[in-house]
Order: structure tokens, then sequence, then C-alpha cells
């Protein structure tokens, strides 16, 4: 479900040429879904190799990244470790909504309603271990650091714009706000030129960027308030929030009472949650320490052998893209010998 905090928070447009030279600690779990969901046939099913495995989150990985480091960005993939028990409710509610997905889908097909089987296809997207070893595997042929977080992804990618080791942290969920990420960048992974579903049109989807600090400045909230604030609307640890209970109505509630045990008509339904542990995953989650991010060489010979040997990607389209990322880095480098010449 994700917290829905896009009325309330301050967003400014940007664009992916703002992060040049910046490290962005990229939530791993989330882009990839973002590309299982959106690189599909015309049916609406994965792209696959010649053994029936998936590689559309490979191809949103090589082509994005290619598009990342040719600018001069520098991404760290953090990926998912156990999730908090609090978020079983969340994890089984995503399951049962994937499931009656998979019926949508199949009625949808037989009925021969291609876009509605399309639409349907991109609900049912789940992640296996395998495509986390893959895409694990891609990245560290790229060179592109990989931090295996011990809980949520997000809350590590948080810390690490915490202790200054990222710029921002790249996610589609407002929860990175409340893991206290100091600037968080959505449509990081997915900017560009989409097709409105159901429409013969396109539109252009740019990245944004939320200062956490401006957004609480903004809100006249402290972090402990717009946790508060994110209990009450809803989070992957109390998915179902409070009856009755949206952003607006949310912060008029913290503003006049400042905390959760001070409000008066939720007190009931407070009693149902276990909202001080909720507190807790926010305020004290479990991190990465991360001393030092190293970023490598790129391999690629090896990336052109995984991809066009091993996973039957064009050889053409491989090269070509590669060819591309070459020619950026040579291009930067005769711009700095002529800037360091002059």
């Amino acid at each position: 479900m994700g917290l829905n905090l896009k009325a309330l928070v301050v967003r400014e447009k940007t664009s992916l040429e703002a992060f040049a030279s910046k490290i962005v600690a990229v939530d791993a779990y989330n882009a990839i879904y973002q590309f299982l969901a959106i690189i599909r046939g015309p049916d609406g099913l994965h792209l696959s190799d010649n053994q029936g495995r998936v590689t559309s989150h490979l191809s949103g990985l090589f082509y994005r990244n290619i598009r990342f480091l040719s600018i001069g960005i520098k991404p760290v993939y953090v990926f998912d470790g156990k999730p908090p028990s609090l978020k079983s409710a969340e994890i089984e509610h995503r399951k049962q909504a994937k499931r009656d997905a998979t019926v949508k889908y199949e009625k949808a097909l037989k009925a021969g309603d291609m876009q509605e089987a399309r639409k349907f296809a991109q609900q049912t997207t789940s992640m296996r271990d395998s495509m986390v070893k893959d895409s694990k595997k891609i990245l560290e042929l790229f060179g592109i650091p990989v931090i295996q977080a011990p809980s949520e992804g997000e809350a590590t990618a948080a810390h690490l714009t915490q202790t200054g080791q990222a710029y921002a942290s790249a996610s589609q969920d407002f929860d990175s706000v409340l893991f206290g990420a100091k600037k968080l960048v959505r449509n990081f992974s997915n900017s560009g030129r989409r097709k409105i579903p159901n429409r013969n049109s396109y539109i252009e989807i740019e990245p944004e960027i939320i200062d956490t600090q401006k957004t609480l400045s903004e809100l006249k909230l402290n972090k402990e308030q717009m946790i508060d604030l994110g209990i009450l609307i809803g989070t992957d640890f109390n998915p179902d929030g409070f009856e009755r209970v949206g952003p607006k109505t949310a912060l008029k509630m913290i503003r006049a009472h400042s905390r959760l045990e001070d409000i008066p008509q939720i007190q009931e339904q407070l009693e149902k949650i276990d909202y001080n542990q909720i507190r807790k995953i926010f305020l004290e989650p479990e991190v990465s320490k991360v001393a030092e991010i190293n970023f490598g060489q790129i391999d690629y010979e090896g990336i052109t052998k995984y991809l066009v040997e091993d996973r039957n990607f064009s050889q053409d389209r491989v090269q070509t893209s590669l060819n591309r990322l070459k020619k950026a880095f040579e291009k930067k480098s005769h711009t700095l010998e002529q800037w360091m010449g002059d």
C-alpha cells in the first residue's frame, strides 16, 4: 500500500541531470518491482529468455543504469532483508491483491481485452529469489555497490543520507521520510515518457525531490509528530490506518494534540495497534552500518556475456548501449582534460 503523504510533503520538480556526481541510495526492491510491472509484452507477460526465465528486471536495470552512469550519477542499491513482524498483515494483503489480479487478468485474456489484461498483469507482479540474485549480478558487473540491509531497505537508504554517504534516497514510497531520509527522490527509476493506460497518449514522468526538513518546517511538525501522523494515515505496519482519517485530518489532529495518546477521538482504535512498536521501527530502525562506499570498474565484456549469451538479449542493443556509455565517459574525460589544461 505505502504511506499516503503525497498531499502534505513539499515536492519540487527536478531532473536526473541534477544528480550528476552525487551518490543516490536506491531502494532496490522498489525499483525492481517498477521494472517488473512496467516492462512487459503486449499480452502483459514479462519479457523472458529462451529458458522461460524472466528478464524484465534485467532489462530495466541495464538501460536505467546506463543512463545514470552516462549522466554521472552514482547509484547504490540497497536490498531488503527480513521485514518486521508487524508488516505481516500488509504482506498478506499484497498477496491477496495479486491473487485477485491474476483472476482478473485471466478473464480479460479470455475475453480478448489486451489493455485490461496488461493492466491486471502489472498488478500480479512479485519478486522471486532468482530475480534478486540476477539483479545483484548485473549491478556488480556495472561496478555499482550493492548493500544488503538487515530489514527494510528504505531504512538503510535513509541512514546513508543521514551519515552523508548519500545525497538522497530514491524510492516511490513516502516511508523514507518517516525513516529520516534527508532527501527523497521519487520517479528516479521510472522517469521518462510513459503511455497512459487505455489511451493513445503519453505523459512525461519527471523526477521530484522531497526535502524532509523543508516538509517538517512547512507542516510545523517534528520528526516524532511526523511519524504519528503517518500512523494515523496508515503505514505498512498498520495498513488500515484510522477510520475516516486522511492526510489533512491527520495533520489537524497532530497539530492540535501533538501525539497519538492525546487525541481523544482515536483512543478506542489506538488500543488495537502496537503504536509504540511502529514508532520504534521508524525511530530506531535496523540498518546496515557502511564504513565506505566503493564503486568498481565496469566489466563491459562480462555484461555482454551475461546478457547476450546467458539471457538472450540482443547483442546489437547491448553493444550499442555500452558504446554510448563509453562515449559519455570519454567526453567527460576529454572535457576534464581541457578544463585542467586551461
